[in-house]
C-alpha cells in the first residue's frame, strides 16, 4: 500500500498564498504519478494539477494556470502544490492522489485524507 497525507491547508485572504504538501510512505513514491484534486460542498471532485513520476510532464486545469505550481521531491517522497493569487472560488478540500499513470481524471489508485483550503473574499 501507498499512504498519502496532505498538509498545509488553512484560512487565507484572497490574493494570498499557500503551499500544500503530500507526504507518501509505504511504497516507492518516485514510481508513481501524482495528481491534486479539489472538492467543494455539493460539487464533484475536480482536477487541479498533475505530474508524472519524473516531473517532466505537468498538467493544470485552466482555472489555476499561472497561479498554481505542482512539483515533487522524490528524494523526500513528497509532492507539493504551490498556490498563489488565491481566489474565493479556490475554497475546497484538496486531495492528493497517486497512481501508475498520470491522468486528469480522479482515477488514481491511492488518496490522502484531504486538507481544507478556505479563501476569504
Amino acid at each position: 500500500q501507498l499512504q498519502l497525507v496532505e498538509s498545509g491547508g488553512g484560512l487565507v485572504q484572497a490574493g494570498g498564498s499557500l503551499r500544500l504538501s503530500c507526504a507518501a510512505s509505504g511504497r516507492t513514491f518516485s514510481t508513481y504519478a501524482m495528481g491534486w484534486f479539489r472538492q467543494a460542498p455539493g460539487k464533484e471532485r475536480e482536477f487541479v494539477a498533475a505530474i508524472n513520476w519524473s516531473g517532466r510532464r505537468l498538467y493544470y486545469a485552466d482555472s489555476v494556470k499561472g497561479r498554481f505550481t505542482i512539483s515533487r521531491d522524490n528524494a523526500k517522497n513528497t509532492g507539493y502544490l504551490q498556490m498563489n493569487s488565491l481566489k474565493h472560488e479556490d475554497t475546497a478540500v484538496y486531495y492528493c492522489g497517486a497512481g501508475a499513470v498520470v491522468t486528469t481524471t480522479p482515477v488514481y489508485d491511492y488518496w490522502g485524507q484531504g486538507t481544507q483550503v478556505t479563501v476569504s473574499s
